[in-house]
Order: C-alpha cells, then sequence, then structure tokens
C-alpha cells in the first residue's frame, strides 16, 4: 500500500519518546520532522542521528512553526490532556501514549473534543501490535473464544522504591487489562475484584485481579515488583489462555532469543527494534497503523481508541477500590 509519508513530530523525549522518534526514521510510511520537549538539556543531548530535525522547547512553537501533520505524544502522564486538547484543537492527528490521565476525571475531560474530531485520535498500545498476541488474538478468535486467562507481569523489586506512589495494577497490570479487552471484543465483565500485598515500606509490590464475563469466562491477573536482581531488569510477561479442548501459552518477555559469549547477554525483552535500515516490532507496527490512520485508509483499530482507553481506567479504578476493600493481605518479612 503505497501513500505520501506522513510527516510526524514527537512531543516529548524521554526514552519512550526516543524509541518513537527512531522508529519513525525508519519507516517509509513515515517523516520526523519535530521533536519537541520543554528540557533544552534534553534537546541537547539527542542522540546524534536526530541532528538533522527541528527541535522545539515548547509544542506551540512547533505547532506553527514544523511541518507537521501528525503527533506522537510521549510527554509526562499529567501533561497527556493538555498537550492533546491543543493539538487536537488544531485538527491534527494524535497518537497518545498511554495512559490517558493519571486519573479517570481528568481523562474525561478529552471526551468532548474526541466527540468532535472523530477518528483524529489514537492511543499508543503496543501489546496490541505484538505479533505473538495477533497470533493468539486470531487463534481465540478461530476457536470461540477462551474460558479461562491468566496473565502474570512482574517487574524488579526495586520499582516500588524507583516509581513512588505507583502501584503494579497501573504500571504494569493495565497492560494485560488492554489485551483481555481486546480477547472478549470490549465486552463489560460482571465481576470484579482484587487484592492487594505491601512490603515492609508500607508500598504495594503486588496486585492480584480477577474477572469474570456473563458468558462464563474468567481471567486472572498477577503483577508485581518481586523479581530479584539477578534476573532481566524487565521482569518477565506471561498469558495463559485455556479454551474447550485448547490451550496456549505466550512468552512475550523476554523473548526466545537467548546470546552467550565471554559475558551474560540478557534475552531480548520488548519487540522493539530500531537498530537497522527497516525498523521491525511491535512499535513500528503502532506506528505504520497510525500512519494508515492518518491518511484514512483504516480506521482506528478497536483497542486503541478513546473510549477503549476510558474502559481500562474504569476497570482500574474499579479493581482499586476493590483491593482496598478486601483488606491488605500480609505483609512480607
Amino acid at each position: 500500500m503505497s501513500f505520501d509519508p506522513v510527516r510526524i513530530g514527537v512531543i516529548g523525549t524521554g526514552r519512550f519518546g526516543i524509541l518513537h522518534a527512531k522508529t519513525l526514521l525508519g519507516l517509509a510510511e513515515s517523516e520526523l520532522v519535530a521533536l519537541v520537549d520543554c528540557s533544552e538539556k534534553a534537546l541537547a543531548e539527542l542522540p546524534e542521528e536526530f541532528s538533522g530535525i527541528p527541535k522545539y522547547s515548547a509544542p506551540e512553537d512547533a505547532l506553527r512553526k514544523s511541518s507537521a501533520e501528525a503527533w506522537v505524544v510521549s510527554t509526562s502522564t499529567a501533561d497527556h490532556v493538555q498537550v492533546t486538547s491543543m493539538l487536537l484543537e488544531q485538527d491534527a492527528h494524535v497518537l497518545l501514549e498511554k495512559p490517558i490521565s493519571g486519573n479517570l476525571q481528568e481523562a474525561l475531560k478529552l471526551s468532548p473534543m474526541v466527540s468532535q474530531t472523530q477518528g483524529k485520535l489514537m492511543l499508543g498500545h503496543i501489546l496490541l501490535f505484538n505479533s505473538e498476541f495477533r497470533a493468539l488474538q486470531s487463534e481465540c478468535r478461530s476457536r470461540g473464544g477462551f474460558e479461562y486467562a491468566t496473565c502474570y507481569r512482574m517487574r524488579p523489586a526495586k520499582h516500588a522504591d524507583d516509581y513512588p506512589g505507583e502501584t503494579p495494577f497501573h504500571l504494569t497490570m493495565v497492560h494485560d487489562l488492554y489485551c483481555l479487552q481486546a480477547l472478549v471484543n470490549g465486552k463489560e465483565p460482571t465481576h470484579i475484584s482484587a487484592q492487594a500485598h505491601y512490603n515492609q515500606k508500607g508500598s504495594m509490590d503486588l496486585a492480584l485481579a480477577q474477572l469474570g464475563w456473563p458468558d462464563g469466562s474468567l481471567a486472572t491477573f498477577s503483577a508485581g515488583f518481586l523479581t530479584p536482581e539477578a534476573m532481566s531488569a524487565e521482569g518477565f510477561d506471561r498469558m495463559e489462555i485455556f479454551g474447550k479442548n485448547w490451550m496456549a501459552r505466550m512468552h512475550p518477555n523476554p523473548r526466545p532469543l537467548e546470546v552467550w559469549d565471554e559475558n551474560y547477554v540478557p534475552p531480548m525483552t520488548l519487540e522493539i527494534l530500531t537498530d537497522s535500515n527497516t525498523n521491525t516490532g511491535m512499535l513500528a507496527e503502532e506506528l505504520r497503523c497510525f500512519c494508515k490512520v492518518v491518511r484514512d485508509l483504516e480506521p482506528i483499530p478497536k483497542g486503541t481508541r478513546y473510549q477503549d482507553g476510558i474502559q481500562v481506567m474504569r476497570w482500574l479504578d474499579r479493581l482499586t477500590e476493590a483491593s482496598e476493600n478486601s483488606g491488605k493481605l500480609s505483609q512480607s518479612g
């Protein structure tokens, strides 16, 4: 499918913003035309490969001076709604990195603007573009759905200190909630329950959740900051699906690639490759999809629509409330 490359700017040049920018540089479907960050220091320290890309310290200046027709918003979560509102007001297409906002009430402020600019806001949820998950989704669809799903998403114990105020519900379990939302085609669960465990410092280090749907299908989730330092810094992810006379298991992290030399080389974690002339992986597929959305060649896919993000945020609020009502599990130590 051939079309003129979409002129895209990236707002926010942190770790994930740089991944977006590197990926866009390697896609035939896009042209990276602007990099925006309120930190002049961050802009000055960008890799050499971005030396020819115009840089701006304010989104307003970038909107006025750059040739971008679409934007990736990868700022801090606190700025998501404000920046996205400004871009939508200028009739630009936006790919907004998750989460929409830090809380549901703030996220709902975008609703009127999204209604006025139908098809302009797409949410960034790269796991929905993961090749393994897409294969699993296809299997589930062709086999009539699942009866039971279980998801594990574990990260290093020091995450509890490195991300103060963040819980496993919002930092990690949210990704699996989006995956299950896609597998049930957005159906609302009729049962929600949750429990939480806290470490000796009083920080939540384990979140457990259960969802049930009217057809009897069940899903359980375990997300925590429990893995020891000897494991990968990205922890591990696993998903298992059980249906009528079939099951499937997915290990998207770490990826099934192992390398040995004089020293230990950790397995590849996320399916994101930006070190080749042709970028591959789930982030590349997400951005290719966004380019087709901008060119009106595809609709915004289910799971990346604004209403999908709001639905998962409502689930998270209910799970958090359920975990608080169930009481704390015994503290470790």
